[in-house]
């Protein structure tokens, strides 16, 4: 089959299934040399059809479970929970499943979502309204601003999970798992601190594997098949993208990244 016919029999699938036309729908297309694999990166139409929702930025700055001025809690969110348990962070959380889940799991573990869309976030508090627990709080902010929210040493433990992929060589430094992120991370972790990160884009986890440890990371843990690694599987909290991925038969491909201890010549 040539190129040109198998895009356009992805084009009329594509169209059919988004109700977009094909320039708004697709982000870039790749493919391999032998052309056996072609990924089309589709916009995220949920993300653009829900990006206006009406209200959403009031009502997510009345709410109760919002933190609106969050770097002036730099250093002290023990006190913001009002408890000294570990600090856990999710950074894109969407509409907040697997946070949520994590919070109700975990009354021991303080759980902070971070999310830039407020038509996302605001469908994480409308979960988080239904919930009695006392754990789980969220931050609408750009992640690039974590150091300004955090403190040195303040967070245990970071989450990654269906993070965009940009798939423009130029927009590499802006994928949450460049070395320029795990920088980031680097310094607000505590000693041994980790990341876990989830995906089903191929082309990024490749990126993360080696972008990873160039940013002074050990990965201690990775999988390209998640859901059939009974070890990693262990414990997993599924995402809403999870199930709907590893319902249309894409594998999740995971790892889990821990700050490598310094070392001090004498």
């Amino acid at each position: 089959m040539y190129l040109s016919d198998k895009i356009s029999g992805m084009r009329e699938m594509i169209v059919g299934r988004t109700g977009m036309n094909w320039n708004a729908a697709v982000h870039s297309v790749s493919f391999d040399s032998g052309i056996t694999n072609i990924k089309i990166y589709i916009r995220n139409e949920e993300k653009m059809r829900l990006r206006n929702v009406t209200g959403s930025r009031e009502k997510i700055a009345e709410s109760k479970y919002t933190v609106n001025d969050a770097p002036s809690y730099k250093g002290r969110w023990h006190e913001t929970f009002g408890n000294d348990n570990p600090l856990h962070i999710e950074i894109g959380m969407g509409k907040g499943k697997f946070i949520t889940e994590l919070a109700i799991n975990n009354p021991n573990i303080n759980y902070i979502g971070i999310e830039k869309y407020s038509s996302v976030l605001i469908r994480a508090i409308e979960k988080r309204e239904e919930l009695k627990t006392d754990n789980l709080l969220f931050i609408r902010m750009e992640a690039e601003y974590i150091e300004d929210v955090f403190a040195t040493g303040e967070v245990e433990k970071i989450y990654l999970n269906f993070s965009d992929p940009w798939p423009k060589d130029r927009h590499a430094k802006r994928r949450l798992t460049s070395k320029e992120f795990f920088a980031r991370y680097d310094r607000i972790l505590k000693a041994n601190g980790r990341v876990e990160f989830k995906t089903d884009n191929d082309m990024l986890y490749e990126f993360s594997l080696d972008q990873i440890p160039q940013a002074g990371f050990d990965i201690i843990a990775q999988t390209w098949d998640l859901h059939n690694n009974e070890k990693m599987m262990q414990g997993n909290v599924m995402t809403e993208y999870e199930e709907k991925f590893s319902g249309m038969g894409n594998p999740i491909h995971k790892l889990i990244a821990v700050k490598r201890k310094a070392v001090f010549f004498f």
